[in-house]
Formats: C-alpha cells, sequence, structure tokens
C-alpha cells in the first residue's frame, strides 16, 4: 500500500472590490476581470494553501496602466506567502541551521517542498531590505576593537560574516558565490573603507587570512579561534581512533584455535567478547576520547575506562587531549601556555601517532 497523502487545508481570500487604488499613484481603477491563483502557506503537520480571488484593475491617470491587487502577505508572483519565507529566516538566521537544514525541518514540520533558489531568494531579499549604511555606522561608533571573520558554507554559496565579539552582534555580512582569496579580500577592504580598525582579528585556520590581514590592518594581532583549534585537534584524535579501532576489528579472532565438528553447548558459551565487538564497543563511544573529563557522567567514566582496558592505545590519545585542554585553561600567562606547548610538541610519545603530526599536534 501506498503512503497516504495528507488532506489539504484550504483557505479562502478575496480581494476584489469594484474599484481599487493603483499602487504608483494612489488613483481609483476599475475592475477588468477576476482572476483566482492558490498559494502556498504554512500549518503544522498539514498541507495548506491560500485560495486567493484577485482582480485586474485599469488605471483612470493619464497612462492608462493596468494593475493587480494581492493580500497582505502574499507577493504579485509568489508561490508562496510571507510565512514560509520569515520560517526560512529563523532557521537559517536565528537557528543558524545551513539550507539543507532548514529545508529539511520546514518539509517535517509543514511539509512544503521547498528548492535551493527560493531559500537564496529569502536571504537576498532580506538583505536589500536592511539599511546597512545606518547599521554599520551605529556598530562602528560602539565598535569593541576586535572583529571575527568566519565563513558559513549554505551549498552553492558562501556567507562571509564579520562580529565584534565583545559587544556580540554582527558588523557585516556578505553572500558569495565562491569562497575564494579575492571575495575575501574585497569583504575585509569594505570592511577598512568603511573605517573599521580592529586592534585584534580572530580567524580559523584557513589560508585566506594571514597574507590579507598582513597586507590591510598591519598593526594588528591575529589570532586563531579556540573553538575552530579545537576542533582541528579533536578531528586528528578521532582519525587516530578510527585507524586503531580498525585494526583491532581486523584482528578479529585471530589465534583463536576453533575444534572441529558443531560445538557443544558447553564450547558455544564464549568467555568475553571477541575483539570485534571490543572494537565496535569503542566505535559507539569514540566521543569520550575527546570529550573534556569534567563533562563525563558517572557511566561515561566507567564506558572510557572499558574502552583504555580493550585497546590500551587510547590512553595515549585521552592524555594528549587532556593536555591539549590545558593550552586554553583560563588564568593562565602566554608563558605558561607556552611552555605547555613546547612540552606537547616534544613529547616523544605522541610523536609516534602519525596522526598528532601535523600542524596542532607534535
Amino acid at each position: 500500500m501506498g503512503t497516504r497523502r495528507p488532506h489539504a487545508l484550504n483557505v479562502m481570500i478575496s480581494c476584489v472590490p469594484r474599484e481599487a487604488p493603483r499602487p504608483a499613484c494612489g488613483r481609483l481603477g476599475r475592475r477588468k476581470q477576476v482572476l483566482r491563483r492558490r498559494v502556498r502557506t504554512l500549518e503544522y503537520r498539514r498541507v495548506a494553501y491560500l485560495d486567493i480571488t484577485y482582480g485586474e484593475y485599469r488605471a483612470r491617470c493619464g497612462c492608462r496602466a493596468t494593475f493587480r491587487t494581492h493580500p497582505p502577505g502574499v507577493g504579485l508572483r509568489d508561490r508562496y506567502d510571507d510565512k514560509v519565507r520569515l520560517a526560512v529566516l529563523d532557521r537559517i538566521l536565528d537557528d543558524r541551521m545551513s539550507v539543507e537544514a532548514a529545508r529539511d525541518s520546514l518539509r517535517r514540520d509543514s511539509l512544503p517542498e521547498l528548492s535551493d533558489g527560493f531559500v537564496y531568494d529569502c536571504l537576498r531579499q532580506h538583505a536589500e531590505e536592511l539599511d546597512m549604511a545606518g547599521y554599520r555606522k551605529w556598530t562602528l561608533e560602539d565598535f569593541g576593537g576586535t572583529l571575527c571573520i568566519d565563513e558559513l558554507h549554505l551549498g552553492r554559496f558562501t556567507l562571509l560574516l564579520a562580529t565584534d565579539p565583545l559587544r556580540d552582534r554582527p558588523v557585516a555580512f556578505a553572500l558569495v558565490a565562491r569562497n575564494d582569496a579575492d571575495h575575501m579580500r574585497r569583504f575585509l577592504k569594505n570592511l577598512k573603507a568603511h573605517g573599521f580598525v580592529p586592534g585584534a582579528v580572530v580567524t580559523d585556520g584557513s589560508p585566506l587570512y594571514p597574507a590579507l590581514l598582513a597586507e590591510l590592518w598591519p598593526d594588528a594581532r591575529h589570532h586563531l579561534c579556540i573553538f575552530h583549534v579545537l576542533k582541528d585537534i579533536n578531528a586528528k584524535v578521532l582519525g587516530a581512533v578510527r585507524r586503531l579501532r580498525r585494526q583491532m576489528r581486523l584482528r578479529g579472532n585471530r589465534g583463536r584455535k576453533r575444534k572441529r565438528g558443531r560445538p557443544s553447548r558447553s564450547r558455544a558459551k564464549r568467555k568475553g567478547l571477541t575483539n570485534k565487538e571490543k572494537a565496535h564497543h569503542v566505535f559507539k563511544r569514540r566521543y569520550l576520547i575527546v570529550k573534556r573529563r569534567g563533562n563525563h557522567t558517572d557511566p561515561e567514566r566507567d564506558d572510557l575506562t572499558t574502552m583504555l582496558d580493550y585497546l590500551p592505545a587510547l590512553a595515549t590519545l585521552r592524555s594528549f587531549v587532556d593536555r591539549a585542554y590545558s593550552l586554553f585553561e583560563d588564568g593562565q600567562s602566554a608563558h605558561r601556555a607556552k611552555c605547555r606547548r613546547a612540552a606537547l610538541l616534544r613529547s616523544a610519545e605522541f610523536a609516534a601517532m602519525p596522526e598528532l603530526a601535523g600542524r596542532w599536534g607534535c
């Protein structure tokens, strides 16, 4: 049996007076004909439409132009009303969802099938409605002196974003087709032209930034974002966990001799888990290797102990993560942090792990 289609909700809307004012001049025009169309709207867990009855009018002024009426919240040629557009913007701007995640969320909650083009049109329309000149003036007058620059990938487009972390507000943004040096240079040069002269700039580890920042703001200090640094470190550690777990799983029951014939009931009862089962246990709880110890629950501490018993090599990775987190502890001096980093880089135990020999490792 096929999936039953949900019953559609139809909301009737009429805007066909005998005479209507022309939007350009306000002069009344006489109705020529009555038209109808359907526009998609939002209703939780239901397919909903607006059945709109509207009119086409002839202006009485000298131009004799024709125009059409439309209800509030629905454009003349829109397939969706403003409720759908606002829902898209809320998910992307407030909930910080990607384009794909916003589409999936709306499809799950209200069943519309939105295209990527419609989502990008919502973003463009919202950007055109903003008073960016007034907003830039306001943010510049209360600028904290630090800029955070980041890129948010939205499918076919990239959102370049500059924020003021000390005031906790966005400063500027740009929606570009490619995330390359030319678009980033234009974005940062516009910030400089508007009067932003930061004392410090915080970015991720992308190679786009060092040369551009040295060119535009040579006196500004360039810092790396702690979140992105730890994200890179954890990605390398989890890569090492994946390699060790795969090696353990491939070992399986190697070395265990099986007797000929059908196993008896006593032999069918195994003594402990196989290597493959232990590897699966490690895989299901691999996040415990990179999670801060202070955030572990009691069951998670027991699971971590079991993981280290199954695969002792994980203890090296767990120790590396603990020492990496200590580099960013609050209250320590810059000298102490540098000493801790130097000790981390000199460690032969960590250097033996190939995944930890990258930029942020040993």
